[in-house]
């Protein structure tokens, strides 16, 4: 039997066709992975599932009978939860109480004994781990990742949809939680995981299916593909696996951090250098320190214990654009916040940062000719789908807007490049450009820091790696020193043992 089909689904933003007649349908008690490039429509398709938008076209049938679902309670009374990306616990409250939030037991007065025992009852048969008294501020985010789960399953729900779930996740808590979902399968349970990422696709799902540009592209049973396959349709062509190339000779140091504290809620200082040739890349659960390291180097923090020097020259107080001026690069964590604005032209946001250069500035006038001949240089060298050098930025993709500013940076020859979190909210086409383009300014001698929440980027494009804990340094060592599993635990709070072959950071 069928627990959800859904059928020539249409759902359209002005003239964006997020769904464009879809049909999807997930037997009864599997894990399915609904798998896709950003943006192609899985979320929308699913928030349609769960009520929270509603379809131009199209119909849903659950358990094979018609349904009309026109809010998030339609879909509970039908048997129908879904963990969201972004977790919607309140901090203040307890595990108990964000469970039973809005759906207590008793009439006028909360019954808090009988709530109590109908979640004790679920965390036993489904084998949760949660101490029901502990305040969800205290818990580390794969624990509040299951109060979730546990919250959809204390409202009755039989179909359970988690979206990008292991986004912010140790290698461990995902683990744990693919545990809990075969679990929940094994007890009869029904689950869709939105999902980019092959290799988790692979190691869960019974069923998979591709969504590409709006539309349904590929399904099958997940023991008749492979990564390659569903690289191939998710894309629309063949991806090359991007992997950096061990053993090239390293030049001087260019980026140097002393003795640096990140926050006052850090145990330890951060020390840490990369050299001409190499990249370093800061692994780390989001949250952990990165933000502030990003913001310290490039200029937008103040260095309050600790010194930072580029290229020898201490520059702990120096302002951005004289960073800049000595020659780093820098592409933000948010690039919508600061490195772009989306109503300027794509030629307008390539002045940024840089509207003191003299190749583009002089006597006090903008030569709009050279950055409009320089932006385009950019979008034919990086393959920008673009209308022209005057559509506004906001305008394109996420990965578009990421090779303006990518291409934006790297057009001033920097020998230090500042990357954090390059391919956050990209496609995979968007993705192997990106890491194509760092390896390529590595091999020309660049010095690269690379931060992400991604450890299969890091793994991939790092000749060394630091682990950020807490504001503090858990653990640092050549690449390939440690399996993905051992620098989860380092992501988690273990501390390292230096051995012989370890290296500082």
């Amino acid at each position: 039997m069928n627990a959800i089909t859904m059928t020539g689904i249409v759902k359209c933003f002005g003239p964006v066709r997020a769904n464009d007649g879809i049909d999807f349908t997930v037997a009864a008690k599997e894990i399915h992975c609904l798998l896709g490039e950003n943006g192609t429509g899985k979320s929308t398709l699913m928030n349609i599932l769960f009520g929270l938008y509603h379809p131009d076209a199209g119909e849903i049938m659950i358990n094979e009978k018609k349904v009309s679902i026109s809010s998030p309670n339609d879909a509970y009374n039908l048997g129908i939860g879904m963990v969201h990306q972004h977790f919607m616990l309140v901090s203040q409250l307890t595990v108990l109480e964000n469970i039973i939030l809005g759906k207590e037991s008793g009439g006028f007065f909360l019954n808090r004994k009988e709530s109590r025992e109908r979640v004790e009852e679920l965390v036993e048969r489904f084998g949760f781990k949660l101490e029901l008294q502990e305040k969800v501020a205290n818990l580390s985010v794969g624990m509040k990742q299951r109060v979730e789960i546990l919250k959809t399953l204390y409202r009755g729900a039989d179909i359970i949809i988690l979206d990008e779930p292991t986004a912010v996740l140790t290698p461990q808590e995902v683990d744990e939680l693919f545990k809990i979902l075969r679990q929940l399968r094994e007890k009869g349970k029904t689950i869709v995981f939105i999902t980019h990422k092959l290799n988790e696709t692979m190691a869960l799902s019974d069923r998979i299916t591709v969504i590409r540009k709006g539309k349904v592209v590929f399904n099958c049973n997940t023991s008749d593909t492979s990564e390659k396959e569903l690289a191939t349709q998710m894309v629309g062509r063949q991806v090359e696996n991007i992997v950096v190339k061990k053993g090239q000779k390293t030049g001087p140091v260019v980026l140097e951090l002393k003795g640096v504290r990140l926050h006052e809620r850090a145990g330890e200082t951060v020390s840490l250098s990369v050299r001409a040739g190499e990249i370093l890349g800061i692994a780390g659960v989001d949250g952990n320190g990165q933000q502030e390291l990003e913001e310290m180097i490039v200029g937008n923090r103040k260095v309050t214990e600790g010194q930072i020097f580029i290229n020898g020259t201490d520059v702990s107080q120096m302002p951005v654009k004289d960073r800049k001026a000595m020659g780093l690069g820098y592409i933000p964590s948010d690039r919508h916040k600061n490195a772009m604005i989306s109503s300027f032209s794509i030629t307008e946001n390539f002045l940024l940062g840089y509207q003191g250069a003299k190749e583009y500035c002089s006597r006090g006038f903008i030569s709009y000719d050279k950055l409009k001949q320089d932006a385009a240089k950019q979008i034919e060298d990086f393959e920008i789908k673009v209308a022209g050098v005057e559509q506004e930025i906001g305008q394109l993709s996420g990965g578009n807007q990421q090779k303006v500013i990518l291409g934006r940076e790297i057009s001033h020859d920097p020998g230090l490049i500042l990357v954090a979190q390059p391919v956050r909210g990209l496609d995979i086409g968007a993705i192997e450009k990106v890491h194509k383009t760092l390896l390529q300014l590595k091999e020309q001698g660049k010095a690269i820091l690379l931060i992400s929440a991604e450890l299969s980027e890091i793994m991939n494009l790092s000749d060394r790696i630091a682990v950020f804990y807490e504001g503090s340094t858990s653990a640092a060592f050549d690449n390939g020193s440690y399996t993905k599993e051992e620098i989860g635990l380092y992501m988690a709070g273990k501390k390292q043992e230096v051995r012989d072959h370890e290296t500082d950071v």
